[in-house]
């Protein structure tokens, strides 16, 4: 049989509101993907995923839709869309969009209805509920009100603060997982699923081929919304209990799919906050997702921001992904998107092995068994950008974030050190094209200042260098892209206590690949007593290697990678 086309691919996520502006208001826009798409075919990928485009009034960065079959003044018309669509097709991608389902703006017509009267027939389309003390108990804020009033349960929101917002006009609070201005649908109601649905086969019937499916993990909520431990110091697995990965969950995503995807030949990836390896199949199988992203190794850093990388910890989740879905499911392999400050800043050495700590990253999650993302910068080794004060931070978690930490004491010294770590807006600076001013993203002023470091790292002077980060994710590109063993061999994980290499082999028959990737600053020896390592069997390497006699053992340099190709045969 043969795969399907998201299998063989590799996915870039652009970011529409920093990737290109066209007109000189400082945003992002669909004609300036246009006028990059060339840039794009040339690096190799196969399908493009933007995120959100949809009529917004930005509260979330376009993540609070008001209208799904809008596009946002900003980004342009829908003309412009429709000209995106045919000459990403044209070129012979792909285009998949962002679709958030679990929650709305609250400029949405139908939270309008919905919070206009309690009698209204779109009042059950969101999760609306008598704070504690019962209908007209005083609206007093805080986790943990008490019988005499205050929210329904103590439920935290995810960009921090109460996940409840009460409405005077109404007398009743609303549910908001993430920001007040994006209220949660409730799934319950099987009028909120067909119109979700309806919204998904509206956008395939115009050509879209697939989405990448925004919180779905979070679509279904425990019966009778009891109180839950504060998230806050609990364990990845542990937290928001009553909101992520709910039983029951998988039923509304067995409807979604059969409503709205099955007729298609649609990529679906969903944000699987909450899901472990040993509950992937769950997902994937038969024909409800094509792939889940995990949260799993992400949180892996963001649990300890400042430790750097603990390899074997991360060597664990990442095998134990790749096993618990081979032959039975599809893994979506990633290090950046736009939720992640850059992993350069996060797991690499962006001052000392810039080039090498960019590109040894990238060998090691790309080659893995699963379809590869590149999110946009990725593939020119960016690293964070530089705050100077808490006003240059723009993203509505880092606001919360600052209101919750000065209201517990802290200055803003400390602020400011943890932000610059942990912040979004790490991520969001505009694309950097080339060494002109506001490198080359925009003739107005940028939304976001740009990384300072955009006169060295940037497209243009990094297409001119054949060993820059970029050329290498060309190559990376190209290698999977000719070899069957790197798509569809299996993952076996070598040196699996080793504190400074990740090696593993993808296997197919009798031969494939070995991948050695030194994610240190420090020199490390390897050696494997069954796969002798041919000078003239590699097939890629980021560093120059001088010619060697077959042999079992070499020494890596620091954030070295290279690999080979082997025969299985001569173990």
């Amino acid at each position: 049989m043969t795969a399907p086309w998201w299998k063989d691919a590799v996915i870039y996520q652009i970011y529409p509101r920093s990737f290109m502006d066209s007109n000189g208001d400082g945003i992002g826009d669909l004609p300036g993907i246009l006028a990059r798409l060339d840039y794009l075919q040339w690096l190799g990928v196969n399908a493009l995923w933007l995120c959100p485009i949809f009529t917004s009034p930005n509260d979330d960065n376009g993540y609070d839709i008001s209208d799904y079959q809008g596009i946002m003044a900003e980004f342009g018309t829908m003309e412009d869309f429709d000209r995106l669509l045919d000459e990403v097709h044209r070129r012979g991608m792909r285009l998949i969009l962002d679709l958030v389902l679990n929650h709305t703006s609250d400029e949405h017509p139908w939270f309008k209805a919905s919070r206009s009267s309690r009698d209204d027939p779109k009042r059950d389309w969101y999760i609306w509920r008598d704070g504690r003390g019962g209908p007209g108990s005083s609206p007093r804020r805080g986790l943990n009100g008490g019988p005499d009033g205050g929210p329904p349960n103590n439920w935290e929101s995810i960009f921090k603060g109460p996940a409840w917002q009460y409405d005077a006009a109404t007398g009743q609070y609303f549910l908001h997982l993430f920001s007040p201005r994006q209220p949660d649908l409730n799934w319950e109601n099987p009028a909120v699923r067909k119109a979700m649905a309806a919204t998904a086969r509206w956008w395939l019937d115009k050509g879209v081929d697939g989405f990448r499916i925004d919180a779905i993990t979070h679509l279904k909520k425990t019966p009778g919304l009891p109180d839950a431990p504060n998230p806050d110091g609990l364990p990845f697995a542990w937290a928001y209990p009553h909101h992520r990965n709910v039983p029951g969950v998988l039923d509304f995503v067995e409807e979604l799919a059969a409503d709205a995807f099955r007729d298609y030949d649609a990529a679906t990836i969903g944000e699987a906050n909450g899901v472990a390896a040993d509950q992937a199949e769950a997902w994937v199988s038969g024909q409800r997702l094509s792939m889940i992203l995990q949260f799993e190794h992400s949180h892996l850093w963001s649990s300890q921001p400042h430790a750097g990388l603990d390899l074997p910890a991360l060597r664990r989740i990442l095998g134990r992904w790749q096993h618990a879905l081979h032959g039975r499911g599809w893994n979506a392999l990633f290090i950046e998107n736009h939720d992640l400050p850059r992993v350069l800043s996060r797991w690499g050495d962006p001052q000392r092995h810039r080039r090498a700590s960019a590109t040894a990253l990238a060998t090691m999650y790309f080659l893995m068994e699963g379809t590869p993302f590149i999110y946009q910068g990725q593939e020119l080794g960016m690293a964070n950008t530089r705050f100077d004060t808490l006003d240059d931070f723009v993203d509505v978690y880092a606001r919360n974030r600052i209101r919750r930490m000065r209201e517990a004491g802290q200055d803003d010294d400390a602020i400011l050190r943890e932000l610059a770590v942990t912040s979004r807006d790490n991520a969001r600076t505009p694309m950097p094209w080339d060494a002109s001013a506001n490198a080359g993203f925009s003739s107005g002023t940028p939304w976001l200042r740009p990384n300072p470091d955009y006169r060295e790292i940037n497209v243009a002077g990094e297409r001119a260098d054949p060993a820059s980060v970029l050329n290498y994710y060309r190559r990376l590109i190209a290698l999977r892209a000719a070899e069957p063993a790197l798509r569809h061999g299996r993952y076996g994980a070598l040196l699996e206590r080793n504190p400074q290499i990740y090696a593993y082999t993808r296997r197919q028959g009798g031969s494939g690949f070995l991948v050695l990737c030194n994610l240190s600053g420090q020199p490390a020896p390897y050696q494997h007593r069954g796969l002798r390592l041919r000078h003239e069997a590699l097939v890629l390497a980021n560093r120059e290697v001088a010619p060697h006699p077959p042999g079992i053992a070499c020494l890596l340099a620091p954030y070295e990678a290279r690999v080979y190709r082997v025969d299985f045969g001569a173990e």
